[in-house]
């Protein structure tokens, strides 16, 4: 069914599906891989919204190559609702996909396509329901959110709150659809990325004492990282309600040296460590950083042009669980949900709305077990089931 033959009046649940599943095979289309553009399937949002008359605006980044979208459905007045999802999706490089991973395949129940649960679904789940929410008849109005770079530190999100709490009115919850299985989430992770960069001097590999290895030393820091992770595991709060239960930190990417034979160089490496709410990740750190200081020490005395530079890329707050939380309570009762209290060990940008004072929760399409993986799907059963909710927040927004 084409989205425009959803009756905005009085949408059903079969209605909306099947204008989500066509919005969804034409968002899987653009490869929004984070370290490209998202540009084109703004432009395709944008094009959607400009057919209801909403309003809409772009919060790009510094070179304009990528932009946020924010925009109003409905009346704008306080009260309303955001909908927030990220438009960036991880790399296909290298995964063993038996399908375009770029072109909706259902096979059976079964939705297979780059972004299909993490998280385009949701984003075709509310331009779906667009129509009805533009109606005349809404009270109150649904704001959808859409950033970019949230999976590679939420980058994106935070020049957008900023705007949504500058400039419309006030809303009364956040909803983040990141994969929950269509049930209430309200507490997250946060996550803080580390680049470091070690320099080195090139010598050949005889010659040791000519020269500065840079992936030599670059190892001793990692082999500190892998003990901390130990520690951090050996430790946590067998209370926690997280899975893993406390602080995790993982080396995601090494890259050094250019041949056996040549001292490194350089060499850089990536790592992340998230932290349950209340848990300080630069505190966790500090010995390591210490010891950064001291092998810098060393080996500029080696080689002046050598040394250790780490570089934080990104800091997202952890969600913390809000007591009768106003988005909690609001996507329990759209969802049908009365199960118990959840948590993710995933960040998202829910800590950022949170942090700049809006209540908030995590419900979204899909299992974040499929997400990142080759042949990533989302059930069809869970975009009906989303469907199911987003007509029913058309319904609130009416009262």
């Amino acid at each position: 069914m084409p989205p425009d033959a959803l009756t905005a009046e009085a949408p059903t649940p079969g209605a909306l599906t099947g204008a989500a599943l066509t919005h969804l095979e034409r968002l899987v289309a653009f490869d929004t891989t984070s370290r490209d553009s998202n540009l084109a399937l703004i432009a395709y949002v944008e094009a959607e919204l400009d057919r209801l008359g909403a309003s809409h605006r772009r919060v790009s980044n510094a070179d304009g190559r990528k932009a946020n979208l924010i925009a109003t459905l409905g009346p704008a007045r306080e009260g309303g609702v955001v909908l927030s999802g990220h438009t960036d999706v991880v790399p296909v490089d290298g995964q063993p996909w038996t399908s375009d991973p770029f072109a909706l395949t259902r096979r059976g129940e079964r939705l297979f396509a780059r972004g299909a649960c993490d998280m385009k679904g949701f984003l075709a789940l509310a331009l779906a329901a667009a129509p009805a929410l533009a109606a005349k008849r809404q009270a109150r109005p649904a704001h959808l959110a859409f950033s970019y770079d949230e999976e590679v530190g939420c980058l994106g999100a935070p020049d957008m709150i900023a705007v949504i709490a500058r400039e419309l009115p006030r809303p009364s919850a956040v909803i983040v659809g990141e994969p929950t299985d269509m049930v209430a989430v309200s507490g997250h992770k946060g996550i803080s990325t580390f680049r470091v960069t070690v320099t080195g001097r090139e010598a050949h590999s005889s010659l040791t004492h000519l020269g500065v290895s840079a992936n030599m030393a670059a190892v001793r820091l990692m082999s500190l990282l892998v003990e901390l992770s130990a520690r951090l595991e050996r430790e946590a709060e067998p209370a926690s309600p997280f899975l893993p239960k406390g602080p995790t930190l993982t080396i995601g990417q090494v890259n050094g040296g250019t041949a056996t034979n040549i001292l490194a160089r350089e060499c850089v490496f990536l790592f992340d460590l998230r932290t349950p709410p209340g848990v300080d990740p630069l505190a966790l750190l500090q010995p390591f950083l210490y010891e950064v200081e001291r092998l810098d020490a060393e080996l500029k005395a080696l080689a002046p042009e050598a040394g250790v530079r780490v570089e934080r890329r990104s800091a997202t707050p952890a969600f913390a669980p809000e007591p009768d939380g106003a988005a909690e309570r609001l996507a329990r009762s759209l969802a049908g949900d009365n199960g118990p209290a959840r948590v993710v060990s995933y960040a998202a940008e829910a800590g950022q709305f949170q942090a700049a004072g809006f209540s908030t929760v995590i419900c979204g399409p899909g299992c974040i077990e499929q997400a990142h993986q080759p042949d990533e799907y989302v059930e069809l059963s869970q975009m009906q089931r989303g469907a199911a909710f987003m007509v029913r927040l058309v319904e609130h927004l009416r009262t």
